[in-house]
């Protein structure tokens, strides 16, 4: 049993936490041979794909293990049983580090990025949770289903040319003007746009540079800050477009008047209902902000490595099909109550997510002095970061053939016989995502629709690679398509 004893309290140091500050036996973590003085890990290391390197060297370490660069020094745990101890709430809490701490130029403290010490987490979190309860998200479907009759007229128009789709770009799209329109009554006009003569839309853009930047800052040593002049301007500009962006949806709803009670209006109107404090106007584009951001970017890529697996395996695009058809029938539009009933078609969903967790880690830190496995001690304040995308693929949880998709592995009767915590693509505990029901309605139903209208195809030859900017997306992934 791991042993638990108070620390000293006080305010922990601001900024990155190297792991020698916290790990009192670092010996005990192994870490990569080729260990370089002064430098660290950085032998065959890729400054644009840090998590598959991570992937790389946990296949080859096992479930704990560290890696440093220039100084910094990181404990990365997958294995599912330390997983589940740091999924512990009365031990550990999330650590806003690494790319998280580098988005808090924009998003300040918003729900994603805040500090677990500030005072408006707590207050926008129960201030917009009913924003996702059950009679909310119903309101959200019609909007949901208008975005999504969006996409399939641009798809229409594709596959009558005979020409493949472009899976992110198009998901991005749905996803940023769902969550907009749903959220915040705004329209990005993205499905209007010619992307091959405009490019996509200059929030996205904006918002691609922003979270690109931030996982830049990650490996790029200090001394070599230099380098990243000319993308801090950048950034400064991205950053810039996004709060005007965002200022501007705002000042649309206050001009408006009254407003859907979507989660705009509950920021600008609603109080806490015990404190009945507010949201200041600082603290909603922040709100604002990581919801457009968070609240498409993931969705996409789930969207976008589900469709990759289904035009790859034929057998499960035909299964899930035909559950959607026996689900939904010959009805125009699905009802809310319906997209819950393709159970199948989540399994799809749950099995991508596992495999490619688009947002592929998150970080814990001790709330107290503890022992982490019963092996490793760790001060108050000592932090590490779950591996998500290697606790997806533990064979302890998983069994021999974790980088097989099979989403029977998520059939009621699997779910029941695996260890708890082992399956974290929202995160954990009280800081998990407060939307993941949205996405997940959100994800399910755009798949159904699909799958009712198109046949599938992948181009020949078609490898997936990752492209990572903090979070995943299939890199150049194209579908040809055939309307049913």
């Amino acid at each position: 049993m791991a042993q638990v004893t108070q620390a000293p309290g006080g305010v922990l140091p601001r900024g990155f936490r190297s792991a020698e500050q916290g790990w009192p036996r670092l010996d005990r973590i192994p870490h990569p041979s080729r260990r370089v003085p002064l430098i660290g890990d950085v032998v065959g290391a890729n400054v644009r794909t840090p998590i598959q390197d991570s992937m790389r060297i946990a296949a080859e370490l096992g479930p704990i293990f560290r890696r440093k660069g220039f100084g910094k020094e990181i404990v990365f745990v997958w294995g599912a049983g330390l997983a589940a101890e740091l999924a512990d709430e009365s031990r550990f809490a999330k650590h806003v580090g690494l790319g998280v701490a580098n988005l808090r130029p924009l998003a300040g403290d918003g729900l994603f990025t805040a500090y677990n010490h500030e005072p408006n987490w707590q207050l926008a979190h129960d201030v917009l949770a009913p924003g996702f309860s059950r009679d909310a998200m119903a309101g959200y479907h019609p909007l949901m289903l208008d975005v999504a009759g969006q996409l399939m007229s641009a798809w229409d128009a594709s596959e009558a040319a005979g020409r493949s789709v472009d899976v992110p770009v198009d998901m991005t799209k749905l996803t940023l003007e769902t969550i907009a329109r749903t959220g915040f009554g705004y329209d990005f006009g993205s499905f209007e746009r010619d992307f091959d003569q405009e490019g996509p839309h200059p929030f996205i853009s904006a918002m691609v540079g922003a979270l690109s930047f931030a996982q830049r800052r990650n490996v790029v040593p200090p001394l070599l800050s230099v380098l990243l002049r000319g993308a801090e301007r950048r950034n400064a500009a991205d950053r810039a477009y996004l709060n005007r962006t965002v200022d501007e949806v705002i000042a649309a709803r206050r001009a408006a008047g009254d407003g859907p009670g979507d989660l705009l209006d509950r920021m600008l109107e609603v109080a806490h209902p015990e404190t009945g404090e507010r949201l200041t106007p600082e603290n909603i584009r922040r709100q604002v902000i990581t919801f457009l951001v968070a609240g498409h970017e993931t969705t996409s890529g789930a969207l976008s490595f589900a469709l990759h697996y289904l035009a790859q395996h034929p057998d499960v695009l035909a299964k899930a099909r035909d559950e959607v058809d026996r689900v939904w029938g010959d009805v125009d539009v699905p009802a809310y109550e319906q997209v819950a009933k393709l159970r199948y078609l989540r399994r799809v969903l749950d099995e991508s997510l596992r495999l490619w967790p688009t947002a592929p880690a998150f970080a814990r830190e001790a709330v107290t002095d503890t022992t982490l496995g019963g092996v490793h001690p760790m001060r108050r304040g000592a932090w590490a970061l779950v591996l998500t995308t290697m606790l997806h693929r533990d064979p302890a949880a998983w069994g021999e053939n974790p980088e097989v998709f099979d989403p029977e592995r998520f059939a009621p009767q699997a779910v029941r016989a695996r260890p708890g915590h082992v399956f974290k693509p929202f995160g954990t505990g009280a800081r998990a995502c407060i939307g993941r029901q949205f996405a997940l309605h959100e994800a399910t139903l755009v798949l159904g629709l699909l799958l009712r209208r198109y046949d599938l195809a992948p181009e020949p030859g078609y490898r997936l690679r990752i492209a990572e900017r903090l979070t995943l997306m299939p890199q150049d992934l194209r579908l040809h398509l055939t309307r049913r």
